[in-house]
């Protein structure tokens, strides 16, 4: 038998306890190119074993929920030698199945290991939103349902499960979590805030839809039947579409510190979402076809968003002098920014614009698209400027707020039909 490895941080639950809350797993050697990773999510953990084959490609396999809130019973709640023992017989497995002599699945086939094989297929193909739909697994899905096997799945299972979900508590993300997730209420009287739970309630389900749903093409379950028959809610995801006026926007240009300043200067004259901004270079600026170009987008495709004046001139004194390699926008200390870098500052200054509710860069992305719908502009062109693979969502969102004949005839012919005087008072920063 095989030696047990010890590792101080994760031989025990209380030693785990300090682990790191994060997707990524905390990973220890087992052997040459095999690993164990102890995964921590807000209720628990979780095991994983990773294995690098001969071409340096590697495979996941996850082994079952760690004991950090149950006692082991080594079958679905595994201590770290117990997880080291399934780790080492999916190992040699994986193995056989490598070198052509696949074997019939061990174990129970769990929720947990059809979304992790979901996911690291996902990863594999190089797809978009993995790092979402992973959290969302780690905290909706897994625990409660990751331990079932998928075969014992019933519908009124999964229904419950996503009602359940419309009605906790939403999560709050944090800069570090704590030993508990951090929850805000909601009024469950305010009609926005149902639509918004279940339409949260709706994204969770595609995602544990897709990963059974994965499984059962894979020909690791025999029938898809129970999840099929669940429907999602219906009409909860009409949101009202927030956007800035134009003095809105100045104001809150303004109320930037001079760094930050340009990426939402850069925002609003593209519609670029926050990450892509990060990641362009000088070289993605083409003053003389006025574009800037997106290579590493949402949907996978390069785009060339077109630049109208001011955004030429704004993206031409940001690269003047600047390498093609070089980031065009950079944090004052000369960083680039990161992941979580933009909100706060944007949050301070809405404050100083006075802006409510606070603004964020989708409602910059919301600001630009608007703009562009209210001039007339045809849809198939703002999907294009924002990289939506479609028209669908870009109708969706910005189609009301075009001129059309229908709106245009009602203002002309419809009579005054109440005696109204306007009064002195007018609104601060009113849309024009």
């Amino acid at each position: 038998m095989a030696r047990t490895i010890r590792n101080a941080k994760l031989d025990t639950r209380s030693a785990r306890t300090k682990c790191e809350v994060r997707r990524e797993p905390h990973w220890q050697k087992i052997s040459p190119g095999c690993f164990i990773g102890y995964r921590r999510i807000v209720d628990g953990g979780t095991w994983v074993a990773r294995m690098r084959d001969a071409e340096g490609r590697q495979h996941y396999e996850a082994l079952g929920a760690a004991d950090d809130v149950r006692d082991a019973d080594g079958l679905t709640v595994l201590s770290f030698a117990q997880a080291q023992e399934r780790a080492r017989a999916w190992f040699a497995s994986k193995a056989r199945e490598l070198a052509g002599h696949a074997e019939p699945q061990r174990g129970p086939f769990t929720v947990a290991t059809a979304l992790e094989e979901y996911l690291a297929e996902r990863e594999r193909r190089g797809s978009k939103g993995v790092k979402k739909d992973r959290y969302a697994a780690d905290a909706r899905i897994i625990p409660v349902l990751g331990s079932v096997e998928v075969s014992k799945l019933t519908t009124r299972r999964i229904q419950d499960w996503h009602q359940e979900i419309a009605r906790a508590p939403k999560l709050v993300r944090t800069g570090k979590l704590s030993k508990a997730q951090a929850t805000a209420d909601f009024d469950a009287e305010d009609i926005e805030a149902v639509r918004a739970r279940r339409s949260t309630s709706n994204r969770v389900l595609t995602v544990l839809k897709a990963a059974l749903n994965h499984a059962f093409n894979e020909g690791r379950v025999a029938a898809d039947e129970p999840w099929r028959k669940v429907k999602p809610f219906k009409e909860v995801d009409a949101a009202v579409v927030r956007y800035l006026s134009a003095d809105e926007c100045k104001r809150i240009v303004n109320a930037c510190p001079l760094d930050f300043r340009a990426i939402v200067q850069g925002a609003l004259a593209t519609g670029c979402r926050y990450g892509e901004l990060c990641r362009m270079t000088a070289s993605d600026f083409n003053p003389e076809a006025a574009t800037v170009s997106v290579r590493l987008a949402k949907g996978g495709k390069v785009r060339h968003v077109v630049l109208a004046e001011e955004g030429n001139a704004l993206f031409g004194s940001l690269t003047a002098g600047r390498a093609g390699r070089e980031l065009i926008f950079l944090r004052a200390d000369g960083k680039r920014w990161g992941p979580s870098h933009q909100q706060r500052p944007l949050t301070e200054a809405s404050r100083i614009a006075g802006v409510e509710p606070t603004a964020t860069f989708h409602v910059l992305r919301h600001t630009y698209a608007s703009s562009l719908a209210m001039k007339g502009v045809p849809m198939p062109v703002i999907a294009a400027q924002l990289g939506h693979s479609g028209t669908r969502m870009t109708e969706k969102h910005y189609a009301h707020l075009a001129p059309s004949y229908v709106a245009e005839t009602v203002r002309a012919a419809l009579p005054a039909l109440a005696d109204f005087k306007p009064g002195n008072v007018v609104a601060i920063g009113s849309r024009s």
